[in-house]
């Protein structure tokens, strides 16, 4: 059974779709990359599935059960296993990067305080910040403080992991170290939405690549078919043109 099923997903911004005919399956561990041009539904498509824009229709399914993102408590559990990291860090200025991570699993899940500790400095090492414990946001690079963002995010130990564009508010020498990070994330079977720009990264790491235009799933399928033998059109243009940059 797949860990995520999407199924004839449908969304709008007011009278606008933005979203159409969303067909999409997923198994534990899988990484899936969304590639496309801005404006196409990547970032609108994980938004979505985090219940920050409610479907107009379609299903998600988390383990083979339906998700209704119109009830509050439903919403509450859809977030406990999901967690999104944004382009933008949204780190708490006046916290420290431990407090950062703790925060949400202590007030939000009401789980033992030393216990979060513990669990958190672990993952600060695991992504190389486990010597920053005690730093504010200001005083670390944007490559440091996407990597506390995404301990922040795996804190609340959530089975599915949504990464929207998380180097492209980066300086290019500090984008390898948050792909690195990814790249530790995926070597441990984290199952992963990934939007990004960065094709090189998307081609190695991705199990499968869904190629997304107009707010449509134009094709799917593994790095080599997207990238080497991609079988529509549009698919084809585009990545004749990402690919000669």
């Amino acid at each position: 059974m797949p860990q995520l099923e999407i199924v004839d997903l449908k969304a709008n911004y007011g009278a606008h779709t933005v979203l159409e005919r969303i067909n999409l399956s997923v198994d534990k561990g899988e990484i899936v990359s969304l590639i496309g041009p801005s404006g196409s539904g990547k970032s609108t498509l994980l938004r979505v599935l985090m219940g920050l824009l409610p479907p107009i229709s379609g299903q998600v399914r988390i383990d083979g059960q339906a998700l209704d993102y119109n009830n509050r408590e439903q919403l509450r559990r859809i977030r406990s296993q999901m967690a999104i990291v944004f382009q933008q860090y949204n780190l708490f200025q006046n916290m420290t990067v431990l407090d950062n991570v703790t925060v949400a699993p202590i007030k939000v899940k009401g789980r033992p305080r030393q216990q979060v500790e513990d669990y958190a400095i672990k993952l600060l090492e695991k992504v190389g910040m486990g010597a920053k414990l005690k730093a504010y946001p200001d005083q670390l690079s944007g490559g440091q403080q996407q990597r506390v963002a995404i301990a922040r995010a795996l804190a609340l130990q959530p089975g599915i992991v949504l990464l929207d564009e998380v180097t492209a508010a980066l300086d290019p020498e500090l984008v390898n170290e948050v792909l690195d990070t990814v790249r530790l994330l995926a070597a441990d079977g984290m199952t992963m939405f990934i939007v990004s720009h960065e094709m090189g990264f998307v081609r190695e790491v991705s199990s499968k690549v869904v190629f997304m235009d107009g707010g449509h799933v134009v094709e799917a399928g593994s790095p080599a078919q997207i990238f080497d033998q991609p079988r529509e059109a549009r698919t084809r243009e585009f990545v004749g043109k990402i690919l000669r940059h």
